[in-house]
């Protein structure tokens, strides 16, 4: 089964842009695959901006999100890993979804025993 986080993350966004928000990822700077413009990293942690009218090329993928930005008027192609966003959220009320960095895909996750077949009995 395919992660829902990716699919929580696009639909947040789209209410956001809808709302004429402006939608901003938090996200966990110490994963490995991230590519982020380090000067701009606190705490191991990084906030972006990705209203559309900031971006350019925005992919909010399964796996990824990717798109290019200016930071300090440099041009940076940035990949967020789906698993390091942290939250996404409208900057003007705060309004969107954290999620836990230690979450947990659902396949990995323990199967609850198989129910029982009753057992009836006939009583004269």
């Amino acid at each position: 089964m395919t992660s829902l986080k990716p699919y929580l993350i696009r639909s947040i966004y789209e209410w956001i842009v809808d709302n004429n928000l402006t939608p901003h990822l938090l996200v966990d700077a110490e994963n490995d695959a991230a590519i982020l413009p380090m000067n701009f990293i606190e705490d191991g942690k990084i906030v972006l901006n990705i209203r559309p009218e900031a971006i350019h090329g925005l992919l909010l993928g399964n796996d990824t999100i990717e798109f290019n930005a200016r930071f300090s008027g440099k041009p940076t192609h940035i990949v967020a890993p789906v698993p390091a966003i942290l939250a996404i959220y409208a900057k003007e009320n705060g309004k969107g979804m954290v999620f836990d960095p230690n979450d947990v895909d659902q396949d990995t996750l323990p199967q609850p025993p198989a129910p029982k077949k009753p057992n009836l009995r006939i009583v004269k």
